[in-house]
């Protein structure tokens, strides 16, 4: 039997898409959305953290590593895998593969450009 990428909405994990491109943001979500999977937007780490504050049902964040704000993708992830451990993380970057070192345990990264069949593979990996 084929592994599935579509979930009932009751099964829907939640999707954080921390971009700070506005095109690449829609694109993301758009593909998300298309794949069953519920999605939150950010621009930047300081409002991904927000969220991720005042909302329990985030399962996946998925970041650029290239953003203005107070911290980039990396920084952000080493955050998330600190304070919410069970959250599952995916960062991307068009500008090389950062040090596996600097990439939290547990986490998948993706180069950009993105491809809509890298992100659901990888987004199959956490389901």
């Amino acid at each position: 039997m084929a592994h599935s990428l579509d979930y009932t909405p009751q099964q829907a994990p939640t999707v954080l898409v921390v971009e700070d491109e506005p095109l690449q943001r829609m694109s993301l979500m758009d593909l998300l959305e298309e794949a069953g999977y519920t999605v939150a937007e950010a621009s930047d780490a300081d409002q991904a953290l927000i969220i991720l504050e005042s909302r329990p049902d985030i399962r996946i964040v998925l970041a650029d590593v290239d953003m203005p704000g107070s911290m980039d993708g990396l920084r952000l992830a080493a955050l998330v895998r600190d304070r919410w451990p069970p959250i599952e993380i995916i960062v991307t970057s068009g500008r090389g593969i950062p040090q596996l070192a600097t990439i939290p345990a547990r986490s998948i990264f993706l180069p950009k450009p993105l491809n809509e069949q890298r992100v659901k593979e990888a987004l199959s990996l956490f389901s």
